[in-house]
């Protein structure tokens, strides 16, 4: 005899908490999707076109109207003026179309031949434009009383332009340039290489610091937490100011680093930290090591603290030293924590920008992949090029994390 009993899960009860789930998460996948998701289809998007800073507005007419002279009396003459140009110096405008109304009393004695006046309305085909175009359209007006009194102006009622512009960010039109350009560029090996050695030796620094942190205030004393307090300060401190702070200590010239140095006669000539290669990218590194390790010291402290503390006391009656119960005890239960912490500051470190443009500009040697992207995007106006970085460092990141998740953390338990 079989059992009637449905499998645990698949009821019409299970069924309606399902979907009653989903409809709960909804709003959240779609926030998701709209905040990244979206977001990281345009660079790729971006990065297969030919686009620069300029492009991201398509190409349109555009217009601005005057009077040249006076019309402060009825009768007087002057010049209705429409100045025309197609606002990309790259892409045509096809089928522009002005259309204006005129102010009571205003009224055009020479009609330019494109242009036609119902009433007031005066419309204008003005056919294609190539690129880069540019035309004074002019008219004779005469104005009367009624206008003279009414003080009207001409740009009262602006002009309106119509026409068909080829985005070049909309259109079917992709390319492999801005990759080969990324890849083919002299410099991007040695700027992954920055990039990496920045990103490695940071992340390991600050795991390494906040250890050696955590393990000093794993013990009670007193003025404990102050202590904490002050290890937090150059993570919680805005990283503009503390950038600046370290621009200034470390000056070749007014710089009280290399006034201490040069007084204790450790050096001849002032050294300039952020400006000699290879100094300036272990300074940013080192940077890097000092502002972010509180927030390994945290994480670490917090698991050491919930250890068991009786495995301790019976690896002491034992007769086992304090590095032996850290290497035994201690380090495999912090190697879980320690690999999430690597993962996250390996990919926080490898996206960061603004320390290292805050304190070299990326000049001397620590011009790094996010330096490039924007180099690329806004110093030379290559929009395309830059999102073609952006695509380099995602894929490098998701290498990365795909390694750690196959191995790393398999090790780990993770």
């Amino acid at each position: 005899m079989t059992s009637s009993i449905p499998p645990a899960g698949t009821g019409p009860l299970q069924a309606r908490e399902a979907r009653l789930a989903w409809g709960l998460l909804a709003p959240t996948l779609i926030s998701v999707a709209i905040v990244i998701i979206l977001p990281l289809i345009a660079i790729f998007w971006i990065s297969f076109k030919p686009i620069g800073l300029a492009d991201l507005r398509p190409p349109a007419p555009e217009a601005y109207e005057r009077v040249r002279g006076d019309l402060d009396v009825a009768g007087a003459e002057a010049t209705l003026e429409y100045r025309l140009k197609n606002s990309s110096r790259e892409y045509p405008v096809t089928g522009v179309r002005l259309t204006d109304v005129l102010p009571d009393g205003l009224t055009i004695t020479e009609l330019d031949p494109r242009c036609a006046l119902d009433g007031a309305a005066l419309s204008c085909d003005l056919g294609d434009w190539e690129a880069g175009f540019s035309e004074r359209m002019r008219m004779p007006v005469t104005a009367s009383q009624s206008f003279v009194d009414s003080e009207a102006e001409v740009r009262d009622t602006a002009a309106v332009l119509t026409g068909r512009g080829n985005s070049v960010l909309f259109n079917g039109t992709f390319t492999l340039e801005n990759f080969a350009r990324v890849f083919s560029a002299d410099e991007f090996f040695s700027v992954l290489w920055v990039t990496l050695f920045y990103t490695i030796v940071g992340t390991i620094g600050a795991l390494v610091v906040g250890l050696m942190a955590a393990l000093i205030l794993d013990r009670d004393f007193k003025g404990q937490g102050i202590m904490r307090g002050l290890f937090l300060f150059p993570y919680v401190a805005p990283v503009i100011a503390v950038a600046f702070t370290w621009v200034t200590l470390f000056d070749p010239f007014s710089g009280s680093a290399n006034a201490l140095l040069l007084q204790m006669g450790a050096i001849d000539t002032p050294i300039n930290f952020f400006g000699e290669r290879p100094l300036a990218l272990i300074m940013v590194t080192v940077f890097e090591i000092w502002r972010y390790f509180p927030l390994s010291f945290l994480f670490i402290l917090a698991r050491m603290q919930s250890i068991d503390t009786d495995m301790y006391e019976a690896a002491e009656m034992d007769g086992a030293s304090p590095f032996q119960q850290f290497r035994a005890l201690s380090l495999p239960q912090l190697l879980g924590i320690l690999s999430v912490l690597f993962l996250l500051r390996f990919i926080w470190t490898f996206n960061k920008f603004d320390d290292i443009f805050l304190l070299t500009g990326g000049n001397a040697g620590t011009r790094t992949l996010t330096v490039n992207v924007y180099e690329q995007a806004f110093a030379i106006s290559n929009i395309g090029a830059g999102a073609a970085v952006a695509v380099v460092i995602f894929a490098c990141l998701l290498l990365f994390s795909v390694f750690f998740f196959r191995f790393i953390s398999q090790e780990e338990g993770l």
